[in-house]
């Protein structure tokens, strides 16, 4: 079960991330914040995903918005999937799961007809003051940074 809900105050965490960085919450208080779950470097899916952040980066930035991506990889293997696919955000290590806890977006899926626990696909909007204010979850990657980036223009309008 989630420990988050909306039009709350989002609790601090520590994520380690690629460039050697601890990536605390709070450092982003001030700007937006996309937190953005997947299942896997280095699939598809989640590649097709972060390819779309990163060809709209500059819209995010203009609207003062940091994206950060989870999963549970390694962070070596975060660090080859981002200079592969040239990504110039943050993706996090999650191998304890405590931010997939935090979200709630580890669930049961069937893979190969067995059952697995896994990442389900998220993401998450927090305001400058450190509230969630959205939410997507079972995100479908085609068009999905268009409705972020269209919640953050009405956002960023209040």
């Amino acid at each position: 079960m989630s420990q988050i809900s909306i039009g709350t105050v989002m609790p601090d965490f520590e994520a380690i991330s690629t460039g050697n960085k601890t990536i605390k919450l709070t450092d982003y208080r001030g700007q937006f914040v996309v937190i953005y779950f997947y299942p896997k470097d280095n699939t598809p899916g989640c590649t097709q995903e972060g390819q779309s952040f990163r060809d709209n980066i500059e819209k995010f930035t203009a609207l003062n918005t940091v994206i950060l991506g989870v999963s549970r990889d390694s962070v070596r293997i975060h660090e080859g999937f981002k200079a592969k696919q040239e990504f110039s955000f943050d993706l996090l290590s999650d191998k304890d799961e405590k931010l997939c806890e935090l979200f709630d977006v580890i669930k049961m899926k069937n893979m190969y007809g067995k059952q697995v626990r896994g990442i389900e696909r998220s993401t998450f909007l927090i305001d400058p003051q450190g509230i969630l204010i959205r939410e997507w979850r079972k995100v479908k990657v085609k068009n999905h940074s268009e409705d972020i980036l269209a919640a953050l223009t009405e956002a960023s309008k209040v």
